[in-house]
């Protein structure tokens, strides 16, 4: 998904929204996510090393995601808040573009979860599943990872509520937020337990009420820390901060359920919130070819942490040691991910761009003066 600074540009009638300057720092981290998740999986699968809650791959594994939820939260916000009022055609703009980003990727993935796993699930999850409403029953989906993604159609659903409160009625919005946060801790102290292996629990930690406050998290961050500037010595000690915490936050040799459940669900939040944040306000730029490699991970990652089980699934049906099926599967995912980004994924949301501008919303006729007014900036 590509990023931009969002500025108002004056016209005659209304006020015009413009793109520009690309949120680099955003894909970097959106990369760096993916990477870890995948590595975590590999290495969980192959070698078998990365249990245990004091782990660093453990806690990329299980906060991978929700920094996803958090920068998805954070883009919408930047994208869309001028922009949307929310209207009708805003809201008929913003779900098929969100239509045409994620259900051809998760299609495509499904079906090639059934072909290798030669799974007959049946058809109503064939239905639930296509349709995207497995997410709101609570069902983890048929391919790995599609949990996640069902917790992002969900979160579609309050983001027009986020953009609405918090335009037309801060006390409004400051409330709604209020019981999401309350959710989350009811889950986090409540609902779930350190005791019982996540496994056991994981139907109720995947529900997206636990999750969506990451979600919210996000929006809260461009909401209230848009207009605010900090050096870039104070944002790398801010990001140092939160990796420093990653790393070696106390949480002693449990199972994966300790890092999501009481203080330590609340720190680890925190944490993925201080290093978006920090990767949000540095304005670092990497050097060319790093920049290019790091931004096409930011861009595929999407395919990146849907694609990366096929791919190890594919090269499981070699008899290989479990080193050489980790070393062949990264490279083969970067290069899987590359090819469908550029030639699958890039075609549908252009096709959902057409589709929006076309029937959504058609371009107005505008005169020679409303043209020189809205280029006049």
């Amino acid at each position: 998904m590509r990023h931009y600074r969002i500025a108002p540009m004056k016209t005659k009638d209304t006020t015009a929204i413009v793109a520009s300057t690309r949120l680099y720092t955003l894909d970097y981290l959106r990369g760096f996510a993916a990477c870890g998740i995948m590595l975590f999986h590999y290495l969980n699968n192959g070698v078998g090393s990365t249990t245990g809650a004091n782990t660093f791959l453990m806690r990329i594994g299980s906060y991978g995601v929700s920094i996803f939820y958090v920068l998805s939260g954070l883009t919408l916000y930047y994208v869309y808040f001028r922009r949307m009022k929310p209207s009708l055609p805003d809201l008929k703009d913003f779900y098929v573009k969100r239509f045409f980003r994620i259900f051809p990727l998760l299609w495509l993935v499904v079906i090639l979860t059934l072909l290798i796993k030669h799974y007959n699930p049946g058809w109503k999850q064939l239905v639930l599943n296509f349709t995207g409403l497995f997410s709101f029953i609570h069902r983890p989906g048929l391919a790995l990872g599609q949990w996640s993604i069902g917790n992002e159609l969900v979160f579609y659903l309050f983001f027009p509520f986020f953009v609405l409160f918090s335009k037309k009625s801060k006390f409004v919005f400051y409330l709604f937020s209020a019981a999401i946060i309350a959710i989350y801790l009811y889950f986090a102290f409540r609902v779930l337990t350190p005791n019982i292996d996540l496994v056991h629990q994981w139907t109720t930690y995947i529900n997206p009420l636990n999750q969506v406050f990451l979600f919210l998290g996000g929006y809260l961050i461009g909401f209230l820390f848009r207009e605010v500037k900090i050096s870039k010595t104070t944002d790398l000690l801010i990001l140092a901060v939160g990796l420093l915490l990653l790393i070696f936050y106390p949480t002693g040799n449990g199972n994966e359920a300790v890092l999501v459940t009481g203080i330590n669900r609340l720190v680890f939040t925190g944490i993925c919130f201080i290093i978006c944040f920090a990767f949000y306000k540095n304005t670092v730029k990497l050097p060319r070819i790093l920049n290019r490699f790091f931004t096409f991970l930011g861009e595929a990652s999407y395919s990146v942490y849907l694609l990366h089980p096929i791919v190890w699934g594919l090269v499981g049906l070699i008899a290989l040691p479990a080193a050489a099926h980790i070393i062949i599967s990264i490279p083969l995912t970067f290069f899987v991910s590359y090819i469908v980004y550029n030639k699958y994924e890039r075609y549908f949301m252009e096709k959902g761009r057409v589709i929006a501008k076309k029937y959504i919303n058609p371009p107005k006729e505008t005169t020679v003066q409303q043209t020189k007014e809205a280029t006049a900036v």
